[in-house]
């Protein structure tokens, strides 16, 4: 996407806050069926996918892995098949393999949005994050975003980098070296965190995917606290004031302190709230495009 595009859908999802506060909402999605296909858990994606779609309007059929015909063997194709035999006109895909809601492309004719592939992309836990700064910091363009964590294995990096990018940041991601990759475009790298912190208007902090990881990639968690993990008193040492995000869950006494997560610079629930707006903006787009 342009810096143009995330724009207009930033600036879209305002005026749905705006209409939302004003309790006078359109209904856009009136009559249509968003289907939300989760084959990975979550809390935030989905809950504000469903939420998004309903105040637009829209009815939903929910689908979770867990339960459905895929323990019996189903594929993903057949499965993606079936919800849209059902009348669903846009479909909201997570999975937890790279590339799959561009690849079912080819197996249905519903309009397909990606909530998370793999380690691949997140694009609208970007949109939120990127709202979520504006909101705060005005243009972006000049100002300087650090990602901490665990860059490796983190679609919610890469689909933040490009979008941060797009609209004139600067962009760097400091973590261990085992989880830096080898080659991110558009990103300075960094293993001290207290170097990129003294550089930083924002920092936005990854979860440590355990999940996903196949080793060890630090000694502990202990240690990862000890270097990686946001705390006031790194925070006070820096001579900066960053915003502080993170795109949840997070882990506290990992990533960062509860002093931190709670603390007046976080904005994490902000980005939870943010959530709605941007995915109804991004179901309002889909379903106007496919008129």
């Amino acid at each position: 996407m342009s810096g143009a595009e995330i724009t207009e859908l930033l600036d879209q999802a305002v005026e749905f806050r705006r209409l939302s506060e004003a309790r006078d909402l359109p209904a856009p999605l009136a009559g249509a069926t968003v289907g939300n296909l989760f084959f990975e858990n979550s809390t935030r994606t989905r809950n504000s996918f469903r939420l998004a779609a309903k105040r637009l309007g829209a009815e939903t059929v929910e689908f979770t892995e867990v339960g459905s015909s895929v323990a019996k063997g189903e594929t993903v194709a057949d499965t993606v098949r079936t919800i849209e035999a059902l009348g669903v006109d846009l479909m909201v895909i997570r999975h937890g393999s790279p590339g799959v809601p561009h690849r079912l492309r080819e197996f249905v004719t519903c309009g397909l949005l990606n909530a998370g592939d793999g380690t691949h992309e997140h694009p609208t836990q970007a949109l939120i994050d990127l709202l979520s700064l504006r909101d705060e910091m005005g243009d972006l363009a000049g100002k300087t975003v650090t990602v901490v964590g665990d860059i490796l294995h983190s679609r919610v990096a890469r689909s933040n980098i490009h979008g941060l990018r797009a609209l004139g940041a600067r962009v760097l991601v400091c973590g261990p070296s085992t989880l830096l990759p080898r080659h991110l475009p558009g990103a300075e790298f960094f293993t001290d965190l207290d170097e990129a912190l003294a550089q930083s208007d924002a920092v936005n902090l990854l979860r440590v995917q355990f999940e996903r990881q196949r080793g060890a990639f630090f000694p502990s968690p202990a240690e990862y606290y000890r270097l990686f993990g946001m705390t006031q008193t790194r925070l006070d040492r820096s001579g900066r004031d960053p915003w502080v995000l993170a795109p949840g869950p997070i882990n506290r006494g990992i990533e960062l302190s509860s002093e931190v997560a709670d603390g007046p610079r976080s904005l994490i629930l902000k980005q939870v709230a943010n959530g709605v707006f941007i995915r109804m903006a991004c179901l309002a787009t889909l379903m106007e495009a496919r008129r």
